[in-house]
């Protein structure tokens, strides 16, 4: 597919706007008047390829950089309490979905927070409500799940290999202490290392490391000595993150360490220097021992096997995903839903509570609609910023128009900017390595107006 422009040159745009993982975001949700019934959400929705996701919002500590929906600890009884209302979250939604055509579950994942914050014994209760109340067979598709190094013991990675799982993440985010330290994440090398040892004696197939690059004091010499310690453990995936700052985490509360507009414009543009030059490094220090780039983050041991990681058949962009748990998000072709989101500890406790109290989980309360428009948009989002690309056959074939009609000022602006790969075969509409870096200003600048104002409306809490 080809994109020509015949405008100037455009201006410069900061590298790191916004980490785009889902569409339209979460700040975008909104309290659903209508209060939709689950089974009528669900009812003309094809159900023989759904992900399944289940959400638990607590970890140990929490690090400077994060806003996930997640609170230190928990009270004594808080955990049953939650799974208990999973539970019944769980009924629920397996009502809605109906018997009237098969439902299967394509893929499946643990999140959160930290999943492996709960005990051996409640981990076996999570997946029994996963198999036993929702119909997931874990043991024949994906199954992925978030630990952290305190979490990762022996008799919890025990349970989690033995029920299937076939990939686990954790986030190391730096192998040097003293930045660790400087991201508000208090760990030991040794200890993580530890964890990497009993994670791999646990033979699940797939082992999945995050790293953050960014991090304040941070050079290419410490980013290269976390990177190869990360490749001694020869991950089959790395997950490489640009450090980002925001509102309301402990990192933002720590404030500027300069003072005036001139000063911080200065500095922003020096930690985008950073983090582009700490990108680059690490995405040709991979690519050079045998890993894949999958996405801007994303990366694969080019000889990992694939079989490993279980079949699956589920797409992102059209087939649909059911969220258990107060943090996690269920997607239908008309309407995206959830429950609050928060950032404040405070909030957060709050809305956990509320949903450890609910009975009734039948209807969707808060989320967002989509509409034609918002679905082209997220189709062709979600697909760009892979580094396959979309193809266009497929976009055509699914929506009847072409994603350069739909889109011609935002893909010419893409091409003016050299983020499109001109070298792509025809029919293929594909990031440059410069496109690919830049996928942080590239996927918001495909949001709508409509999307753009909701999220600017969002009151923070």
């Amino acid at each position: 597919m080809t994109i020509t422009t015949g405008t100037p040159a455009p201006a410069a745009v900061r590298p790191y706007e916004s980490y785009v993982y889902a569409y339209p975001h979460k700040t975008a949700y909104r309290p659903l008047a209508d209060r939709p019934a689950l089974r009528s959400l669900w009812a003309a929705e094809p159900k023989d390829a759904l992900s399944l996701y289940l959400h638990l919002p607590f970890c140990e500590v929490r690090c400077g950089f994060c806003n996930l929906f997640t609170r230190i600890g928990a009270p004594e009884g808080l955990t049953t309490r939650y799974l208990d209302g999973l539970d019944r979250q769980a009924l629920a939604v397996r009502e809605a979905l109906g018997d009237d055509e098969p439902v299967r579950f394509a893929a499946a994942a643990f999140g959160g927070g930290t999943p492996t914050f709960l005990t051996a014994a409640e981990l076996e209760r999570l997946c029994d409500l996963a198999e036993k109340r929702m119909g997931a067979d874990l043991s024949a598709v994906p199954l992925s799940v978030e630990t952290s190094p305190s979490t990762a013991t022996a008799d919890r990675l025990a349970v989690l290999a033995d029920r299937g799982t076939t990939r686990i993440s954790i986030g190391v985010q730096s192998f040097v202490d003293e930045e660790a330290r400087a991201a508000v994440r208090p760990q030991r090398r040794a200890d993580v290392e530890a964890a990497l040892g009993r994670i791999r004696d646990a033979r699940i197939p797939v082992l999945n490391i995050d790293l953050i690059y960014g991090i304040d004091g941070q050079t290419e010499r410490s980013w290269l000595t976390s990177l190869d310690a990360a490749l001694a453990w020869r991950p089959e995936e790395l997950y490489l993150y640009p450090l980002y700052v925001r509102p309301l985490t402990g990192l933002h509360r720590l404030g500027p360490v300069v003072a005036g507009p001139e000063a911080e414009a200065r500095e922003r543009t020096a930690w985008d220097e950073q983090r582009l030059r700490l990108y680059a490094v690490g995405r040709d220090h991979l690519l050079a021992r045998g890993y894949e780039q999958v996405s801007m983050r994303m990366f694969r041991r080019s000889d990992a096997p694939r079989e490993q990681e279980g079949p699956s058949d589920h797409a992102c962009q059209t087939d649909g995903m059911i969220g258990l748990g107060c943090g996690a998000r269920s997607y239908t072709s008309a309407l995206h839903y959830s429950f609050d989101y928060a950032v404040e500890m405070r909030e957060i406790r709050s809305i956990i509570d509320d949903f450890t109290a609910t009975e009734d989980f039948s209807r969707a309360e808060v989320g967002r609609y989509v509409d034609a428009d918002e679905a082209r948009r997220r189709h062709l989002l979600q697909s760009l910023l892979q580094a396959a690309g979309l193809p266009v056959a497929e976009y055509r074939a699914r929506f009847g128009t072409d994603p350069g009609a739909d889109f011609p000022a935002e893909l010419a602006g893409f091409a003016a900017r050299g983020w499109l790969d001109t070298s792509a075969p025809d029919g293929l509409l594909r990031l440059s390595p410069s496109g690919l870096a830049h996928s942080d200003a590239l996927g918001p600048a495909l949001f709508s107006p409509g999307v753009r104002a909701a999220m600017a409306a969002y009151e923070r809490k």
